[in-house]
């Protein structure tokens, strides 16, 4: 299994359009931003994702224990302030 990161994939653009929300004439306040540590995607197997989302969506159907917890827990941590490098 090997680790899959999207081709054109731009984390800064994320950065770059919640820099314009905050800034009120819509106007970025910084020409260029690059990608750093705080908005390097976070690489993950799709196939974890899909079996931790399978797993969530039959526990919600079926009312049973289908594993979800322990999927979950084998996807990296999404929060920014617990990324490695972070402080």
């Amino acid at each position: 299994m090997s680790m899959i990161d999207p081709k054109g994939a731009q984390p800064e653009a994320l950065a770059k359009l919640a820099e314009v929300a905050r800034n009120h004439d819509g106007q970025p306040v910084r020409d260029g931003v690059t990608a750093d540590q705080e908005t390097v995607p976070i690489p993950t197997y799709p196939k974890l994702k899909q079996d931790a989302a399978t797993r969530i969506l039959r526990e919600g159907v079926t009312k049973l224990d289908q594993g979800a917890e322990e999927a979950i827990d084998k996807l990296p941590d999404r929060m920014a302030d617990r990324r490695p490098g972070q402080s």
